[in-house]
């Protein structure tokens, strides 16, 4: 049986940060929203508030390793924003492959009918409803 409440996926990127969001159910995945990185501060903040918002009990966070399994210097950079988040929320937070969800996120806006002007502005956030897929698949 799966446990009730929604979760929330983080696409973390340099630029921009992918959020997407679960049902209370945990079913299904859609894109929530993307936000500029301006500084781990305002991504914190953003994400306190939609955990607020959306009576959020779990974060995903994407963890982009190289493909054949290790550490890249985003991962890195990935762990650490990882970290920060863990001490910082309240809720439980974690890691997950996201070896392909970019990748995967673009077939799936291409296959929506989405141009690539059309793609750049929301592929984060469907990046991130691709990590959580792969995460709710699990339960």
């Amino acid at each position: 049986m799966r446990p009730p409440g929604r979760v929330l996926a983080v696409d973390y990127g340099s630029k921009r940060v992918g959020l997407a969001l679960s049902d209370p159910l945990r079913l299904f995945a859609k894109p929530l929203k993307v936000i500029s990185n301006n500084g781990f501060a305002g991504i914190l903040a953003e994400i306190r508030s939609t955990i607020a918002e959306q009576d959020v009990e779990l974060l995903i966070c994407g963890i982009p390793y190289a493909i054949e399994g290790g550490d890249t210097p985003k991962t890195t950079e990935t762990k650490a924003f990882l970290a920060k988040l863990t001490a910082a929320l309240e809720i439980r937070v974690l890691p997950w492959d996201e070896r392909y969800s970019t990748d995967e996120a673009e077939k799936e806006l291409i296959k929506l009918g989405y141009d690539w002007k059309k793609r750049r502005p929301i592929q984060d956030a469907m990046a991130a409803a691709m990590i959580l897929k792969s995460y709710l698949e699990t339960l």
